[in-house]
């Protein structure tokens, strides 16, 4: 991959619904090597894909965290369940490492989160619990 596949993929990021045209007036080359490039960065594996964000993508939620929870015994599954009945709780994750589960929180405000926060901590098993705030996020 090379400087123009590289500008290629950053101008898709941005807007994936570029036109050809507009794609090539962007990088300042024809439309057909544009064309050709991106052929080849999909045949080649470099663009897996593309995707639409919906207004649920785009987060409402101006504070934002990962909570990371160690379950206490076999627990985990009555446990995501449980998280994924609280509203701030914008999605659940099991993994494997130290954490049994992240769960994705967002909220109004940081009394809002903390609130959610201590909810989730009260739940019969979680044991222990670390958070991280999303400080900003790019696609």
């Amino acid at each position: 991959m090379d400087d123009l596949d590289g500008r290629l993929i950053a101008a898709l990021k941005s807007d994936g619904r570029a036109s050809l045209s507009a794609l090539a007036a962007d990088l300042g080359v024809t439309r057909s090597t544009v064309r050709t490039r991106m052929e080849r960065l999909i045949a080649t594996g470099d663009i897996a894909g593309f995707t639409v964000l919906t207004r649920s993508d785009v987060r409402p939620d101006p504070v934002r965290g990962l909570m990371m929870l160690e379950i206490a015994g076999r627990g985990a599954e009555k446990t995501m369940q449980r998280l994924r009945h609280i509203p701030q709780v914008k999605a659940v994750h099991s993994t494997n490492g130290t954490w049994d589960l992240i769960a994705e929180i967002g909220s109004p405000d940081l009394e809002a989160f903390d609130q959610v926060l201590f909810a989730i901590r009260r739940l019969d098993g979680v044991s222990r619990s670390e958070t991280s705030l999303l400080l900003s996020t790019r696609r």
